[in-house]
């Protein structure tokens, strides 16, 4: 019966190593999708500003302004990807 209290606190200890390498685990997790859901966010937001810019600004050729934000937007992206080269 002696050796039996060691070996409980050794489990005991393992268990609490476990629980807190998962709650770490899971707030790292946490913290990447909200970094992600910022980022979408903004991007919206920057959609919104140019539809936004696009139905107020009047008399000009809508068809033109599009492509012209849609190559802008290309040019952004490309550039983008060549400053992270491990996103896909």
């Amino acid at each position: 019966m002696g050796c039996g209290i060691p070996m409980v606190a050794i489990w005991a200890k393992h268990q609490q190593k476990l629980a807190e390498m998962q709650i770490s685990s899971t707030a790292l997790n946490s913290a990447e999708r909200a970094a992600q859901y910022v980022s979408h966010v903004k991007e919206l937001e920057d959609r919104v500003r140019v539809l936004e810019r696009i139905v107020t600004d009047k008399g000009y050729d809508v068809a033109t302004q599009i492509e012209a934000l849609r190559d802008q937007r290309r040019i952004e992206d490309q550039l983008e990807d060549l400053r992270e080269p491990s996103r896909i």
